[in-house]
């Protein structure tokens, strides 16, 4: 992009210089008009560019966006498989302990 901006400032230079130069040489002009076409076609090309740089950027960020929302779901999933194995755990020691209480009472 910056090789755009330069070429067109070297363009825009040049267009000055020719435009001092005296002008009776026919082959002066259209040097002229030929710089003076390349300088508007770069400048669409850098229109286009520019255009293209804001969507990708657009998209970037939104596929940003959604990276971080998707890691912030995998650790609230995380987070809630660990509580739910905390739970069997403790639910787990419950049983082995009112299991030890009716073998105390069977006995």
């Amino acid at each position: 992009m910056n090789s755009v901006i330069e070429k067109e400032k070297k363009l825009n230079l040049a267009l000055t210089k020719l435009k001092n130069l005296n002008l009776k040489n026919p082959d002066i002009k259209k040097d002229i008009e030929n710089l003076s076409t390349q300088k508007n076609q770069l400048e669409i090309e850098k229109q286009e560019l520019e255009v293209k740089y804001k969507s990708l950027t657009e998209d970037y960020n939104n596929l940003s966006k959604k990276l971080d929302e998707f890691e912030n779901q995998e650790k609230i999933e995380k987070k809630k498989q660990i509580e739910f194995s905390e739970k069997i755990d403790e639910l787990n020691q419950e049983t082995d302990t009112l299991l030890d209480e009716i073998d105390k009472w069977q006995t």
